[in-house]
């Protein structure tokens, strides 16, 4: 028997609205919170929540200097659709230009890597 379940993993970030719009965006679901802490509960899946974090500093991908830590892997039916879609909601490429692999690989608006993944 586990000890413990995975209840919502938490991002810091410096503005907890704007990068839960943009996770809201990708996942559906609905928003709740305040300007320090808001928690996004998807359709399916773990719920994600944004914490303000002053001073935040963005991971460096793939760079070692300021470590990833952890990513998320979002698994989507339609890379080149998906692709698209958050792009326009603000994320950044960080890695996919092999159009063959299976995941390609990009950065939140707050700079926090994340993967989507052919389903």
């Amino acid at each position: 028997m586990p000890t413990a379940t995975l209840g919502t993993v938490v991002l810091d970030c410096p503005d907890p609205r704007a990068l839960a719009a943009f996770y809201a965006g990708l996942l559906g679901g609905t928003a709740d919170g305040d300007d320090e802490w808001i928690t996004l509960t998807p359709a399916t899946g773990a719920a994600l929540a944004f914490q303000r974090a002053p001073g935040h500093v963005a991971p460096a991908w793939p760079s070692g200097d300021r470590s990833q830590q952890f990513h998320l892997d979002l698994t989507v039916p339609d890379l080149d659709s998906a692709e698209r879609e958050a792009l326009a909601l603000g994320a950044k490429v960080l890695d996919a230009e092999d159009r063959e692999r299976g995941f390609r690989v990009y950065a939140d608006p707050a700079g926090h890597p994340f993967c989507l993944c052919r389903d």
